[in-house]
């Protein structure tokens, strides 16, 4: 088979995961990482975020062992081979942010499910949006907001109430996080080629710190977000259970 003997097995800290660990690894080998053709990543959807981050360049496979598992397979130790022979690839992009913080320093992250920026103070959020140079919203008071990929979109973004984006349909969600002004404003959906501008009112009175995929920075003066082309990640999933199917299933769920 394509993969046999060329599999680099990683795991989370935990101990589902690190007991899946060894016994994969004695059944099947461990290959290293530099001579593998695929990952299998054992954990939950925190770890095949790291996973993805780390930029390998490889396609990964994950089995759950952690919670929730949206990016993940169901665990399975026998016909491993079989099943990265027959399994589906999603290949997707990340955001990538560029924010200003107070002291005039530029930082740049990475984000495969979403940017948040987020209050950090006591007060509420207060943002200037706009899209491709121009401001589509003047004012927005909120605890935060969110831009979201369609890989992302089930995550904290459907817990603000954001929208489900299918996979290849090109767009990003724009979801407030408990909006207060405008009242109704329920958050929009933009051609993945926009570039989104967050500019921090108040930023003394009102600090905001923006996350990456878990990568935070603060207080900062703005943000800047766009889709990273130039760079794509490679999950593997098995036949009927692809990412596109999950996020129909959720939409239903």
């Amino acid at each position: 088979m394509r993969f046999r003997n060329k599999i680099h097995f990683t795991a989370s800290r935990g101990e589902v995961a690190q007991t899946a660990l060894k016994a994969l690894t004695a059944h099947y080998g461990q290959c290293a990482v530099t001579q593998a053709e695929v990952l299998v990543a054992l954990g939950g959807d925190g770890f095949m975020l790291q996973t993805l981050h780390e930029g390998l360049d490889l396609p990964v496979y994950g089995m759950n062992r952690g919670t929730v598992g949206f990016l993940m397979n169901k665990y399975g130790f026998e016909d491993l081979e079989a099943r990265l022979e027959a399994a589906e690839e999603a290949v997707i992009h990340p955001l990538s942010m560029t924010a200003q913080t107070a002291d005039g320093e530029i930082h740049k992250a990475l984000a495969i499910n979403e940017v948040s920026l987020l209050r950090a103070g006591p007060q509420a959020a207060k943002l200037r949006i706009s899209v491709n140079g121009r401001v589509r919203m003047s004012e927005l008071i909120c605890d935060g907001a969110i831009l979201s990929t369609p890989a992302g979109s089930t995550a904290y973004n459907y817990s603000a109430h954001g929208p489900i984006l299918p996979i290849g349909a090109g767009v990003l969600a724009l979801t407030g996080i408990a909006s207060f002004r405008p009242r109704r404003w329920r958050g929009a959906i933009l051609p993945d080629q926009a570039k989104v501008r967050f500019e921090v009112l108040e930023p003394m009175k009102r600090p905001v710190m923006a996350d990456a995929d878990s990568r935070s920075v603060h207080p900062v003066k703005w943000v800047e977000i766009e889709l990273e082309r130039r760079i794509s990640h490679r999950i593997l999933f098995d036949p009927g259970h692809g990412l596109e199917e999950r996020l129909m299933n959720e939409q239903f769920a």
